[in-house]
């Protein structure tokens, strides 16, 4: 399908929509001039990780077809626990921890959408500064009266709880309708027109077009992307050492870098279109790549997905450490690395303790079963003994250890 927008072809071509409360209209208005919108995100924690990278990479988009984005940050509802699909209820933040979180997540959108004070400029706005403000009997009245129970109770993230006979708190109830109100505060505030999402969020979104119709006659608009999964259904941005984050200090830009570098290979095409920015022509020609030839394309999806979030340099160094490590047999200067007392190798240290300290396994169950399975090794030799420690002979002439789980996890040990 061809729309008028910019906006919507480029989501279109890349693979970024699911729904619309209208393509019609927000197409019309896309093409009438500048619009903003918006995506929010709750502070949680001190990062992102891929699986929001998706919906970034919108805003990303929203911004390069001449429109403002806004980046919501949940400050407020952040204060309360949300009714995901989930089957526990979200733990308590304290607002100190929320401002903490919100400072240090500002560091990953300024590396995908700019912010100015430009036509265009994006803008970063938290609803504590509304919702603080609201007096709760006249929240009542004037927004809740707008919301029926029948409604909510449809809701798959009610459902789901509802379904399994789990708990759901008042507050948790009451997060749909705070999330609506955001809307129409950034409308009131921004004239904003349009808010996104992932799919699952499609009821929230819907809330807060709906409420902006009764309440102040406005039409607003609702998009949303397909869920994103891997082609073996695992979830994106997860891995079997936790999730993926965007900020360095969590996940390494060798780490982020090797977790593009591995995808499955169906998935590379789809990767290409949604977490780089090259030309889709580009793309299209990867798209033909068959065979062995498919790990160029990967080579390039991790290159292109490193250089956005980390920066061109980082995306170099940790392209040279995999080329060293995984073609070379060497190893590179980017390598997941701990650095430990030279004095602990007198004795030796445990090979089952040394993979935990590096990252390299969770438990010692689970390093046996590495080395059960001969995928533990010590300076590129199976490991064969679950009772042998690492000692300062096994130190190389550049003065580490290198430890490997299976064939793509890698780490040393440096004094």
């Amino acid at each position: 399908m061809t729309y008028n927008s910019t906006f919507l072809n480029i989501l279109n071509e890349r693979g970024f929509i699911h729904q619309c409360s209208d393509f019609d209209s927000l197409d019309k208005k896309l093409s009438e001039g500048i619009q903003s919108a918006y995506i929010g995100y709750d502070p949680t924690g001190p990062s992102l990780h891929v699986g929001h990278l998706y919906t970034i990479m919108i805003l990303h988009w929203f911004q390069k077809s001449g429109h403002k984005p806004i980046s919501l940050m949940g400050g407020g509802t952040a204060l309360i626990p949300d009714p995901t699909l989930k089957d526990k209820t979200r733990p308590l933040l304290t607002p100190e921890n929320i401002n903490d979180n919100i400072e240090s997540i500002k560091t990953v959108f300024e590396k995908f959408i700019t912010y100015d004070d430009s036509e265009t400029g994006a803008i970063m706005v938290n609803n504590y500064d509304w919702l603080s403000r609201l007096d709760y009997i006249e929240f009542l009245r004037d927004v809740g009266m707008h919301f029926t129970v029948n409604r909510m109770l449809t809701f798959d993230s009610v459902k789901t709880r509802l379904d399994r006979e789990l708990p759901m708190t008042f507050i948790e109830f009451n997060y749909m309708i705070l999330q609506g109100y955001d809307f129409t505060e950034l409308h009131r505030r921004y004239g904003t027109i349009l808010q996104m999402g992932g799919s699952d969020q499609w009821g929230n979104i819907i809330n807060g077009v709906e409420l902006g119709r009764k309440k102040d006659r406005a039409h607003l608009f609702g998009l949303t992307a397909p869920l994103l999964t891997t082609a073996s259904g695992a979830k994106m941005g997860k891995t079997e050492g936790g999730a993926v984050w965007l900020n360095a200090d969590l996940t390494s830009p060798y780490d982020y870098y090797q977790y593009w570098r591995n995808v499955e290979d169906v998935d590379t095409v789809k990767m290409l279109k949604i977490f780089t920015t090259l030309p889709m022509d580009e793309i299209t020609k990867l798209e033909a790549l068959e065979g062995a030839d498919i790990n160029e394309a990967k080579k390039i999806l991790a290159f292109e997905a490193t250089k956005l979030c980390h920066g061109e340099q980082a995306a170099h160094d940790a392209a040279q450490t995999a080329a060293k490590v995984f073609e070379q047999g060497s190893v590179g200067d980017d390598l997941p690395n701990i650095t430990i007392d030279a004095s602990r190798l007198d004795d030796g240290i445990s090979i089952l303790d040394l993979f935990i300290e590096c990252g390299l396994a969770e438990s010692k169950g689970e390093v046996k079963r590495l080395i059960k399975g001969g995928g533990a090794k010590l300076n590129d030799i199976a490991i064969t003994d679950q009772n042998a420690n690492a000692s300062k002979s096994d130190l190389t002439t550049e003065g580490h250890i290198k430890l490997s789980a299976g064939k793509k996890k890698h780490a040393l040990v440096k004094i």
